[in-house]
């Protein structure tokens, strides 16, 4: 038998997950570490994978992405036209690197940006090998 604190919380479904509010998880994520980075990096990560699965945005896009980020910052890709392809998921991920340059503080949190961004691109990965392994089943 376990005790209540042993007992794991219940999970999330994808809808849940994907009506986090991501703009301010990167705000709050990327200004404070401890549960706020935690819940960006899990929560946040995961919702923001779930949002570009489902418009169809390839892992290889937002990894391109964090690359971007890396190298010229947040400022700078939340200036991109097309962060990635596609008009929808393109604003939506404009809002979300608009947010995250408010609070990004020079190359640490551009560092932290495009970090969040490749677990958010490795999520994706997972979520298209998982659904092509199911495929066939």
């Amino acid at each position: 038998m376990t005790s209540a604190s042993q007992t794991p919380p219940p999970g999330r479904t994808d809808d849940e997950l994907a009506q986090s509010d991501i703009p301010a998880m990167l705000r709050y994520g990327l200004s404070f570490a401890g549960p706020h980075r935690t819940a960006l990096f899990g929560d946040g990560a995961v919702g923001a994978a779930v949002l570009l699965d489902r418009l169809g945005i390839q892992p290889r896009a937002v990894a391109f992405l964090a690359k971007v980020v890396r190298s010229g910052g947040v400022r700078y890709a939340a200036g991109l036209r097309e962060p990635v392809p596609g008009d929808d998921a393109a604003s939506m991920v404009r809002t979300w690197l608009e947010s995250a340059a408010t609070t990004a503080d020079g190359v640490d949190g551009d560092e932290q940006a495009a970090r969040w961004l490749e677990a958010v691109a490795e999520l994706l990965g997972l979520r298209h090998v998982y659904r092509s392994r199911t495929a066939g089943e």
